[in-house]
């Protein structure tokens, strides 16, 4: 498995284009993740969706721009039905976002554009 290291050591997984090149996040690194201090945005997706291909570019963005500030997680709802579980995923893209203490703070179902998750990272307390 790829995994891509942030400050603080938290593994970032993401998808370039489409979530193809990465494997989805591991229970493990949705924990660290969520018990880091940074706020966190999970988007819980497939790679065969459109819209979910559509925000891959957007979270690549976000993970470049946000590095050691907001974890950035993507989840292939196809390969981790006990994520699906977990979260209550309903629909996808399902992005599910987590203040700096993990806790689940706001959950937007369909596209999301870079603005919108930005707002959002930025209630659960990036700085």
């Amino acid at each position: 498995m790829k995994q891509f290291i942030i400050a603080l050591a938290i593994p970032l997984l993401l998808a370039g284009a489409a979530h193809a090149e990465l494997p989805s996040a591991t229970a493990t690194t949705i924990d660290q993740a969520l018990s880091s201090g940074q706020p966190t945005v999970i988007d819980l997706g497939a790679r065969t969706c459109i819209p979910c291909k559509k925000m891959a570019p957007i979270l690549e963005s976000l993970s470049g721009e946000y590095r050691g500030k907001a974890g950035v997680l993507f989840i292939d709802v196809h390969e981790d039905k006990a994520a699906v579980r977990r979260f209550r995923v309903q629909m996808i893209p399902t992005q599910i976002f987590f203040d700096t203490r993990g806790k689940e703070v706001k959950r937007h179902v369909g596209f999301m554009d870079k603005a919108a998750i930005v707002k959002e990272l930025k209630a659960a307390g990036l700085k």
